[in-house]
């Protein structure tokens, strides 16, 4: 990875990783952040997470070099996946706060490596370019529009994870612990991206880790949007959001 390449990394890398300390640190700075700007900004990102999976990589992947039948079948191991990992980490990358998550050791373990694991994963997507360049059929994607995502996503799910962290134990282990979380996505996006460069990760390989984290993008969408209505009310603030938020999404896609 050199010149351009090398600096659009570094530029990712700085986003992904203060995004995710800065939104961690907003706990000790306004620990009573009202619980409804919360959700609302949960139900954005969550939008336009969906949207971008929708518009973007979807597609990207179905009209790359992969059978599109094995697709579907890695993108649905990576929905069940997402439920797997959601076990250990009890929800927080969809924003869940329930402080007696890290009331142990084991706890905490439970929490850091289901967390990891997801965040590690998403970042491997901004590892590569496009996947169907020979295609004559398939839209000139940027990935600024995956970055934009995994950032919106990042910001409350380190918030949620700082919150659970800091009723347990110190400041001083919460801020150790919110620094190797704000890495994950980076190590996953660098290390990806080295596989691929020395040609150990395979055009096979390749595509069963972004059908992963696809269907690990649609678990997590989709969830915000259930909980974020748990008794099925219609509200017109969720609606408005995630019709902007949609809106931004196809902008960023196919104007910006």
């Amino acid at each position: 990875m050199l010149g351009k390449d090398a600096r659009t990394m570094a530029i990712y890398f700085l986003l992904l990783f203060f995004t995710a300390l800065g939104s961690g640190l907003l706990v000790f700075v306004a620990p009573n952040f009202r619980d409804k700007h919360f959700k609302l900004f949960l139900v954005f990102a969550g939008s336009y997470l969906f949207s971008i999976t929708i518009l973007h990589i979807i597609p990207e992947l179905f009209f790359g070099n992969y059978d599109p039948t094995r697709m579907g079948i890695y993108i649905l191991l990576g929905f069940l996946l997402q439920q797997v990992l959601e076990f250990w980490s009890a929800g927080i990358e969809h924003g869940h706060i329930h402080k007696h998550q890290a009331a142990s050791y084991k706890g905490v373990i439970s929490l850091m490596v289901g967390l990891f694991i997801h965040a590690f994963l998403e970042g491997t997507l901004l590892s590569h370019g496009s996947v169907s360049p020979s295609n004559p059929l398939a839209h000139a994607h940027s990935d600024k529009t995956i970055l934009m995502g995994i950032i919106m996503h990042k910001g409350p799910a380190a918030f949620a994870l700082a919150a659970v962290l800091s009723s347990s134990l110190s400041k001083k282990w919460t801020l150790f612990l919110l620094i190797i979380f704000s890495l994950s996505s980076p190590f996953g996006m660098l290390s990806s991206a080295f596989l691929i460069d020395q040609g150990l990760l395979s055009p096979e390989g390749i595509g069963i880790l972004y059908g992963l984290v696809t269907g690990g993008f649609l678990h997590i969408s989709t969830t915000i949007f259930f909980e974020s209505s748990p008794h099925h009310n219609f509200q017109l603030n969720k609606l408005l959001i995630t019709c902007i938020a949609a809106a931004l999404a196809m902008a960023s896609e196919f104007i910006i």
